[in-house]
């Protein structure tokens, strides 16, 4: 058995999921408005902002913490984002759970936080 020809055949098996298609389908309608995929994409970096300050330990500055809330609750006005967030959401669930599947059964950092 090839690993990779697993890999590939899991890869197929993903883009036909429920969830890659209803994501892939409202990304395409979302992102024909220019509007709505600059909104998206500066939300998306400003959260990227907040969670990089988050990882070095340190908590992002407020600023951005209200700029990061002011902008979800302007995109969530707009149906078709809130669609196309929930899409993405259960679309990371998926590769998230087969994520974590693969790294149970290969025992990666399974272990990492148990005390000796």
């Amino acid at each position: 058995m090839n690993v990779y020809d697993k890999a590939n055949e899991l890869a197929s098996l993903i883009k036909q999921s429920d969830e890659y298609k209803a994501y892939d389908k409202i990304k395409d309608e979302v992102y024909e408005d220019e509007q709505n995929k600059r909104m998206i994409k500066d939300y998306k970096k400003l959260q990227f902002e907040a969670q990089a300050a988050y990882l070095t330990g340190q908590e992002p500055a407020p600023e951005l913490l209200e700029k990061i809330q002011k902008m979800g609750e302007v995109l969530q006005f707009n149906p078709k984002i809130t669609e196309f967030f929930s899409a993405e959401y259960k679309f990371n669930t998926l590769v998230s759970d087969v994520y974590k599947i693969i790294g149970e059964a290969c025992d990666v950092g399974a272990n990492m936080f148990d005390e000796d």
